[in-house]
């Protein structure tokens, strides 16, 4: 009987130990799910916040315009001066102008990305990709102001005319070309492939 009892207590003693085990390991089983569940959770949420695709604001679209307008600007008006100082017809002018707004608008941005580090081929990739479209839309409306302008290509440098008519034109540009530019960073085009590299 006693032997009886003693081997009735010891399977007794087992199967609370097998339970107690089996109840921590369900108990770690579930602060491991929990846990594992809780950190993707957490990753989810801040990958969401820093590399979502976020609204778009119209700041940024500005910031990236007005980044295009400066190159632009700089090479317009100095093709614009070449062209007009060695007496060139308009469209040769125009032509001037707009290859030299292309040359200093990536020019711009290349300055920028190589400092991240780029080669010049991929920071002359990164470019292409972040301002084509936007100098494009830039150089035809504000070359498309200067020659609707009445007199305004054939005012000369010296003219008050002249340069009032391409203060217009960029003015006009730029209110033009920064919804372009907020609807290709909204598509992760245009600058949006910049600030990657800032």
């Amino acid at each position: 009987m006693s032997t009886h009892q003693e081997h009735q207590g010891h399977h007794d003693h087992g199967d609370h130990a097998a339970h107690g085990e089996h109840g921590g390991h369900s108990a770690h089983g579930a602060h491991d799910a929990d846990g594992a569940h809780g950190a993707p959770s957490e990753h989810g949420h801040v990958g969401h916040g820093a590399h979502g695709h976020g609204a778009t604001t119209w700041k940024m679209a500005a910031l990236a315009t007005l980044h295009c307008l400066t190159g632009c600007a700089i090479g317009e008006v100095l093709g614009m001066v070449i062209g007009t100082a060695l007496g060139w017809g308009n469209v040769a002018t125009i032509a001037l102008a707009v290859g030299l707004a292309f040359v200093f608008g990536y020019a711009l941005t290349m300055v920028g990305v190589l400092k991240a580090g780029l080669t010049f081929k991929q920071a002359l990739k990164v470019a292409l990709a972040a301002d084509t479209v936007s100098i494009l839309v830039m150089e035809i409306v504000d070359n498309g102001v200067m020659v609707i302008v009445p007199g305004a290509m054939d005012a000369g440098l010296a003219s008050g005319l002249f340069w009032g008519a391409l203060a217009f034109a960029f003015v006009v540009a730029f209110l033009v070309t920064t919804p372009v530019n907020k609807w290709l960073i909204g598509k992760g085009k245009g600058h949006a492939v910049v600030h990657a590299y800032h």
